[in-house]
C-alpha cells in the first residue's frame, strides 16, 4: 500500500533526484540569464544561481537521510529545505515581478561595474555601441564602436545601443528564472511533508538488539 514506509522512502529518493535535475536546470536557467558579462552582475539572477547550488547540496544530503533513514539528517535536510523555500519562493516572485524600467536600471549597474574590457566584448557580442544612446562625441562610457560590425559595411548605418540588443534576452531570462523557480519551489514544501512522515514511520526491517541477542534471565 503506498503510503507505508517503503513507499515513502521511495517517494523521498525519487523525489531528491528530481531536485538535483531542478538544480541543474536552475543553474543553466541563471548562466543563460547571464546572458554576457554585462548581466554577471544582476543580483537577482545571482540568488537563482545560488539557489540551485544549495538545492544539489540538500538534494544529497535528503538522499543519504532517505536510504539511511537517518533521524539527524532527515531533520535538518527538513528544517535547510523550508530556509531553501523561502529563499527561492522570494527570488522567484521578485523576478516575476521585475518590470521593463527595473530591468533597464539594474543592467545599468553592470554596466557601469564592469570594465572597459568587458564592455568591448559585449559591443562584439551583440554589434552594438554603448549603454544607450548617446551624443556622436560623448563615449567616455564605453569603447570605440566597430561600425563594420554592427553595420556589414550598410551606408548611412547607425549601431543600436547595447540595451536595445539586450532588452528581449533579459526580460526571456527575468520570466524563465521566475517560472521556474516558483513552480519547483511549491515542492519542496511536499518534500518538507513526506521527509516528515518518512521520519515519523517505522522501519519495519529495523530488529531490536535483543531479538538478534536474546537476553538472559538469571536468578539471584
Amino acid at each position: 500500500m503506498c503510503g507505508g514506509f517503503t513507499c515513502s522512502k521511495n517517494a523521498l529518493i525519487a523525489l531528491n533526484i528530481l531536485y538535483v535535475v531542478v538544480a541543474s536546470i536552475l543553474i543553466s536557467v541563471a548562466v543563460y540569464g547571464q546572458a554576457s558579462s554585462l548581466v554577471t552582475n544582476l543580483p537577482i539572477v545571482g540568488g537563482i544561481l545560488a539557489c540551485g547550488v544549495f538545492l544539489i547540496l540538500i538534494s544529497l544530503l535528503g538522499l543519504a537521510g532517505a536510504v539511511k533513514h537517518h533521524q539527524v539528517m532527515l531533520f535538518f535536510y527538513m528544517v535547510i529545505l523550508f530556509l531553501l523555500f523561502l529563499v527561492q519562493f522570494s527570488v522567484a516572485c521578485a523576478c516575476l515581478g521585475v518590470n521593463s524600467d527595473q530591468q533597464k536600471m539594474l543592467a545599468q549597474q553592470g554596466w557601469n561595474q564592469v570594465d572597459m574590457d568587458v564592455r568591448e566584448q559585449v559591443q562584439q557580442r551583440f554589434q552594438c555601441c554603448g549603454f544607450q544612446n548617446l551624443p556622436p562625441n560623448v563615449t567616455t562610457d564605453h569603447p570605440p564602436c566597430d561600425i563594420r560590425n554592427c553595420c556589414n559595411d550598410l551606408p548611412d548605418c547607425q549601431c543600436q545601443p547595447c540595451m536595445e540588443k539586450l532588452r528581449e534576452t533579459i526580460d526571456r531570462a527575468f520570466k524563465l528564472c521566475g517560472g521556474i523557480g516558483l513552480f519547483f519551489s511549491f515542492t519542496e514544501l511536499f518534500a518538507v511533508w513526506l521527509a516528515r512522515r518518512y521520519r515519523n514511520q517505522p522501519d519495519p526491517n529495523y530488529k531490536e538488539p535483543h531479538a538478534i541477542f536474546p537476553r538472559k534471565n538469571y536468578l539471584y
